[in-house]
């Protein structure tokens, strides 16, 4: 929880009055310590002393991705290289890569974010947490180690890339915590149940996070291990994990908006959108020293909840999210998520829920085909059972996306796991 000087829950007017302090502490900083934005809002005709409160956000300039990759590598930073104490960068697939810096007080800040998120995953000083998230420029690795030091929980830092030996230690060592993406969780979850060692882990709760998921996979999950399982989130470019997590009650996931300031816009007309809507994330950083942000848009779309949590915290909550701007697909002028999909897969029995989404254009024509895995239970060689389980996949996602896809049934363990961010989208239109 986020407390106030009395030890209580903050309320929302204490919130706002410490994010309006903080964001007018912000808008001064970056107008003297970064080029970029002092240009930006003197072409605006914008002066930090224009900015009395949070009430005057709107009159900031936005910050893309672009913005950061312009200014490659350490364009955007506000602080000397001496304060920089590590910086950490995404995989640069669709363009330059995106640079981060942190100062000393920007890795303190970020392992309390992520020790709040663990804690309301019901982690503590007691557990064993090993740590599957890919170590190295990418933060989920270290981000989700020092958060879970913070807390005092022994940490096994076993990153990605040897799943046998991650089971191993998973029994031997006793683990009670688990962080990696689901996707990867999932894939755990199948080689425990094939070597039989489902009843030999003593695994109580995992925070899973870097790629979105739905809340019928988080159950799928949680079935399969007898387990808990929460949903982190955060971005390289504000943090990296710990930006919001979800309590016990899975009521939107709570942000730590004492340090990230969030907003739920329009894409297109970039205004606040009515409370439970869906819009694009934005985030304004508070307290960020080594890459301050003024309204970086995420491109992830989600929605925003102020009405109190059962759990008794007070931040606002974001809606699991629906997708990505960027990662929306229009098939013959029908907006597809891909999480669409995965909701219909999960409802049926006899299907696992891997799949692969392939979009094509053929004689100006979107095709849309969907390959997915029958469970080893349900697979069936007849030709005759496997046209009836096609017949019944293709209606449900006829009924799930107001669209006919070609379903294509493939053997178990045929679609490729991922240890780390699962692909499920192949759009050979791009190509072209």
């Amino acid at each position: 929880m986020i407390w106030n000087e009395t030890k209580e829950c903050m309320s929302r007017d204490e919130m706002s009055s410490l994010q309006s302090k903080r964001l007018v502490k912000m808008v001064d900083y970056v107008y003297h310590n970064v080029e970029f934005y002092r240009k930006k809002m003197q072409s605006m005709g914008l002066l930090p002393s224009d900015i009395k409160g949070i009430e005057d956000l709107n009159k900031l300039p936005f910050t893309t991705k672009d913005d950061l990759r312009d200014n490659y590598p350490f364009g955007l930073f506000a602080v000397p290289q001496s304060e920089i104490v590590r910086v950490h960068a995404s995989s640069g697939t669709t363009g330059k890569a995106t640079v981060v810096g942190y100062t000393r007080k920007d890795l303190d800040v970020w392992a309390e974010c992520v020790a709040r998120c663990f804690t309301m995953a019901g982690v503590t000083r007691n557990d064993i947490m090993q740590i599957a998230y890919g170590y190295g420029l990418f933060t989920g690795g270290l981000g989700a180690h020092d958060g879970a030091q913070k807390i005092g929980a022994t940490v096994v830092p076993m990153s990605t890339g040897n799943s046998q030996k991650l089971i191993t230690m998973m029994v031997d060592f006793g683990v009670t915590a688990l962080a990696c993406t689901p996707s990867y969780l999932l894939h755990i979850s199948e080689i425990l149940e094939q070597q039989g060692l489902l009843d030999k882990i003593k695994l109580r709760t995992a925070v899973c996070g870097a790629e979105p998921w739905t809340d019928e996979m988080r159950k799928e999950l949680e079935k399969r291990l007898h387990i808990t399982a929460h949903d982190i989130y955060g971005l390289s470019e504000v943090m990296g994990p710990g930006v919001a997590c979800d309590c016990e009650y899975h009521n939107g996931l709570h942000v730590n908006e004492d340090h990230f300031l969030p907003e739920v816009l329009d894409s297109k007309t970039f205004k606040p959108v009515k409370e439970g809507e869906l819009g694009e994330l934005v985030f304004t950083t508070l307290t960020k020293e080594g890459l301050p942000l003024l309204r970086y848009r995420t491109k992830d779309i989600t929605s925003m909840y102020t009405s109190p949590c059962p759990c008794g915290r007070t931040n606002v909550r974001i809606g699991k999210f629906k997708g990505r701007v960027d990662d929306m697909l229009i098939i013959r002028g029908v907006n597809v998520f891909p999480s669409q999909v995965e909701v219909a897969l999960i409802g049926i029995p006899e299907v696992k829920p891997y799949y692969m989404i392939i979009v094509d254009r053929v004689n100006n024509l979107d095709t849309l085909e969907i390959q997915i895995e029958v469970d080893e239970k349900y697979y069936m060689d007849e030709i005759k059972g496997i046209e009836t389980l096609t017949k019944k996949v293709a209606h449900v996602i006829n009924q799930a996306l107001g669209l006919n896809a070609k379903i294509t049934i493939v053997q178990p363990n045929t679609l490729k796991r991922s240890d780390g961010k699962a692909v499920h989208v192949i759009d050979h239109r791009k190509l072209f």
